[in-house]
């Protein structure tokens, strides 16, 4: 891959806030990948290379209040907030290019995207590929990303290897790179030396973090799930502590046109974990929808 084959590229959330995106390729086809709570669109860079190699325009967002993006200026992160969002993005991605996309929604990227789609009065997306998430979740696993993430959120690392550390801690399963300079990506340097993750910690602790309608939540995406009549293909990782063999079972039910995957040695981090056999799998749904 070569840097002139990737152009950085501006959306607009429902706010006006700057969204702040990658666009692999040139292709006519888009495909639109969504990072899930805490991550950024780099989470995305292997998957987004296999899809350009495929003649699709795959482009990665950072998310309200992550990575590039600009911080929310009033701390508004809930779920129905990212869903606006996806929606303005999705409508200035048919606007620019000529057509809605498929979209790749990974954990909060894809509840965004079932609330969109499903609450929407028209299609604004071709396809959905939710990753490891479904309306219904185990709220164990919930609550163990969400501590993840809030334990260092304000205190941070004193270095890239000590952040590396940590994150090996909770990711037992996956194989460790051989050097932590890519977290880079994740993390920011403050002015006190420090290195903190690269979102905004009022995602959790802020005005309207993304847990402030978590009663009503569930009927929202359940809602949603049903109102579904685009192509949707699930893909769950099997170690997931998310998202139970019986939540998908159920999930399949209520949307029962969807097509459903599941990752041996995988786990919430699907693409992460077994890129090779999530982009398999992702490329094949394309194929079947023709948009290869």
């Amino acid at each position: 891959m070569s840097v002139k084959d990737v152009e950085q590229v501006v959306f607009h959330g429902v706010d006006g806030h700057r969204i702040i995106g990658d666009a692999y390729g040139t292709g006519d086809r888009i495909v639109l990948l969504v990072h899930g709570g805490g991550q950024t669109r780099h989470a995305w860079e292997a998957t987004a290379e296999r899809l350009m190699a495929t003649g699709v325009r795959a482009v990665t967002i950072d998310q309200r209040g992550h990575g590039d993006s600009e911080w929310h200026r009033d701390g508004l992160y809930s779920f129905e907030d990212y869903a606006k969002d996806l929606e303005a993005v999705a409508v200035e991605i048919r606007a620019r290019y000529g057509m809605r996309p498929v979209v790749v929604g990974a954990s909060l990227g894809g509840l965004a995207s079932i609330i969109a789609e499903g609450k929407s009065d028209e299609q604004i997306l071709k396809a959905l590929i939710l990753v490891d998430v479904t309306p219904k979740m185990e709220l164990g696993g919930v609550s163990r990303i969400l501590n993840f993430m809030a334990d260092r959120m304000r205190e941070g690392f004193s270095t890239i290897d000590e952040a590396a550390e940590v994150i090996a801690a909770y990711l037992p399963q996956r194989k460790r790179p051989a050097s932590a300079e890519g977290l880079k990506k994740n993390l920011r340097l403050h002015e006190d030396g420090r290195y903190r993750w690269h979102w905004d910690p009022r995602f959790l602790d802020g005005p309207r973090p993304i847990h402030s309608d978590r009663e009503t939540m569930f009927a929202w995406f359940d809602q949603a799930a049903r109102n579904l009549t685009i192509p949707v293909m699930l893909v769950r990782g099997a170690l997931s502590e998310l998202v139970t063999e019986e939540l998908a079972e159920e999930f399949l039910k209520t949307v029962p046109h969807a097509k459903y995957v599941d990752v041996s040695d995988a786990g919430h981090m699907v693409a992460g974990d077994r890129n090779d056999v999530f982009a398999d799998a992702v490329i094949g749904f394309l194929g079947d929808l023709d948009v290869l």
